[in-house]
């Protein structure tokens, strides 16, 4: 297929970029920043095109992939400027379904089809070609677009009709983010409680509450944070997107508050622009507490 995407400098992008043009698809690419991290996909045949526009004009599908709604949005009024019917977007991006919806009402209105298609693990899993997408679409749509998504992707589930992938995805980080805050806080009074912080890792790693994520934050005790490689700054956007959901469902949201609000916190201590493991650090600068080795 003609493909189009923007957001192929990110750091999952780069990866799904780079899958789909190993399966044989033609790709053309807005560039926004990173060029250099561009480079093997040029190399590899992508296209450079200028606006978001050319790649509406060329494109049977376009990909994006970009920070959260006010870049989706600003993306697709360029998109829309030369749409036609029959094009399919699909973002991948963690975005706000109340912005989704308006964008797939926007586009219907000009014979287009938006689908949230946002993702799930790492940026080495994007590299391998192995994440997780959960898909909002109508069935014949989704059957449209299945064997391009799994390009790039180990696992596609058809999670509902358009919106519920971003639905999904916000009910997914909020699990996600309540486990790190929750790990950090849990390391910070330990130590103050004179725990060995060790001992407390090897029992959770053993036991029903281990996790992925618990085993990356961990790692921080060792001095690794980039154990989890996900901006602290998205994940609060991604958990502000998840109250906004269940205070629009008027479904009191006390835990994801409390999320919301420690991930606030250590971006205003000067730790958003770091991975989400730097919620340790906030813990250390809030409790006095030593827990990452320097």
């Amino acid at each position: 297929m003609n493909l189009g995407f923007i957001g192929a400098s990110g750091l999952m992008g780069h990866g799904m970029a780079k899958n789909l043009l190993a399966h044989g698809h033609r790709l053309a690419l807005t560039v926004h920043r990173n060029r250099d991290r561009l480079a093997d996909l040029f190399a590899a045949g992508a296209e450079e095109v200028g606006a978001p526009a050319v790649l509406a004009a060329q494109s049977d599908i376009v990909f994006l992939c970009v920070s959260g709604s006010p870049q989706v949005e600003q993306a697709m009024d360029g998109l829309l400027e030369a749409a036609t019917a029959g094009l399919v977007v699909v973002d991948c991006s963690t975005s706000d379904p109340e912005s989704s919806a308006r964008l797939f009402e926007r586009c219907a209105a000009r014979g287009v089809v938006f689908v949230d298609a946002p993702l799930a693990r790492s940026p080495v899993e994007a590299e391998a070609g192995r994440l997780n997408v959960m898909v909002g679409a109508e069935p014949a749509v989704f059957a449209r677009i299945e064997p391009v998504l799994r390009g790039f992707a180990e696992n596609v589930f058809h999670v509902g009709g358009p919106g519920s992938g971003h639905k999904i995805k916000l009910l997914n980080n909020f699990i996600a983010q309540a486990i790190c805050t929750a790990t950090a806080e849990a390391f910070a009074v330990g130590a103050r409680a004179g725990v060995d912080l060790q001992q407390l890792v090897a029992l959770v790693g053993a036991g029903p509450v281990n996790s992925g994520l618990f085993q990356a934050m961990a790692k921080t005790l060792h001095g690794d944070m980039d154990g989890l490689r996900f901006e602290l700054d998205l994940a609060r956007k991604d958990v502000r997107y998840y109250t906004h959901l269940a205070e629009s469902l008027a479904v009191p949201s006390f835990v994801g508050e409390a999320v919301h609000q420690s991930l606030a916190l250590a971006s205003a201590l000067g730790h958003g622009a770091k991975n989400v493991p730097a919620l340790v650090e906030a813990q250390e600068q809030i409790s006095g507490a030593r827990l990452v080795p320097r």
